[in-house]
C-alpha cells in the first residue's frame, strides 16, 4: 500500500517513512502543501497522512482540495493541535480520522489497518456517481450535471469525461486517453483528443467561474477544481 505523507517536521517525517515501509507499506514524504497537491497529481496513493500547520497550504484545506475530486481515500490527520475544535474542522471536510501528536507509531499502523479493512468493495456502493467540485457523472444513467444544470453529451464525450473524472485529478496524456476512450482507432497525430477537450470545455466551462479541465502543457490533461 502506498501512502504519501505531508509533515514538514524533517526528522519525525523521516522516522514515520522508515516505520511505515519496516510495516510493508511505501510512503513518499512531502514538506508543504502546495508541493504535495502537485505531487498527487500525477501519481496514485491509497492512503494520506496530513499534518495541519506546514507551509504553503495547510493540511486541512490539503484536505478540502483532496475532497473535492477524491471522496474515497482514506485521510488521517496527524496534528499537535488536540482542540475538539481542530478535531471538528477536521472532519467537517471529511478526513477519516484524527491522531494527536506525540503518538506511538504503533497506533498509527492501527489506525490505517482499520481504515483499509473498511475501505473495500462494501465502500463501493455508490461507485457509479462521480463527483468533481459540482460536477456530477452520473455512469449508470449517462447523466452529467454541474450545479443544477443538467449537461448533454454526446457518447464520446461522455466516455472522455469519465475518463478524466476517474483519474482523480492525476494528468493523463493524450496516448493514455486514445487507448482508454478510442482503443486506438485512429491515428494518435491527429488532433481528434484536442477537439473533444474543447468540445468538452465549452460544455462543462464555458458557463462557470470555476474550471475543471486543464492543460498541463507536454504532458496531457486533468480534471480538478484547482
Amino acid at each position: 500500500m502506498n501512502i504519501l505523507l505531508l509533515e514538514d517536521d524533517l526528522i519525525l517525517s523521516a522516522e514515520l517513512c522508515k516505520f511505515l515501509e519496516a510495516n510493508h507499506f511505501t510512503c513518499d514524504k512531502i514538506y508543504d502543501g502546495e508541493t504535495f497537491l502537485r505531487q498527487i497529481k500525477n501519481n496514485t496513493y491509497d492512503m494520506y497522512l496530513l499534518d495541519i500547520n506546514v507551509p504553503k497550504i495547510n493540511g486541512l484545506d490539503v484536505c478540502q482540495t483532496i475532497r473535492s475530486f477524491d471522496k474515497n481515500t482514506p485521510i488521517i490527520i496527524i496534528s499537535a493541535y488536540g482542540d475538539l475544535s481542530d478535531k471538528k474542522d477536521a472532519f467537517n471536510r471529511l478526513a477519516d480520522d484524527y491522531l494527536v501528536k506525540p503518538f506511538q507509531f504503533e497506533e498509527l499502523l492501527l489506525r490505517i489497518n482499520s481504515l483499509m479493512r473498511r475501505k473495500g468493495p462494501a465502500d463501493n456502493s455508490d461507485q457509479d456517481i462521480i463527483r468533481v467540485d459540482d460536477l456530477i457523472i452520473n455512469k449508470t444513467e449517462q447523466k452529467v450535471y454541474r450545479g443544477k444544470n443538467e449537461i448533454s453529451l454526446t457518447l464520446k464525450e461522455f466516455q472522455l469525461l469519465v475518463y478524466l473524472a476517474e483519474a482523480q485529478g492525476r494528468t493523463v496524456s493524450k496516448q493514455q486517453i486514445t487507448e482508454h476512450v478510442w482503443e486506438h482507432n485512429f491515428n494518435t497525430n491527429t488532433n481528434t483528443v484536442e477537439v473533444y477537450i474543447n468540445f468538452l470545455r465549452k460544455k462543462i466551462d464555458k458557463d462557470f467561474k470555476v474550471k475543471l479541465i486543464h492543460t498541463r502543457s507536454g504532458f496531457g490533461y486533468y480534471l480538478s477544481p484547482l
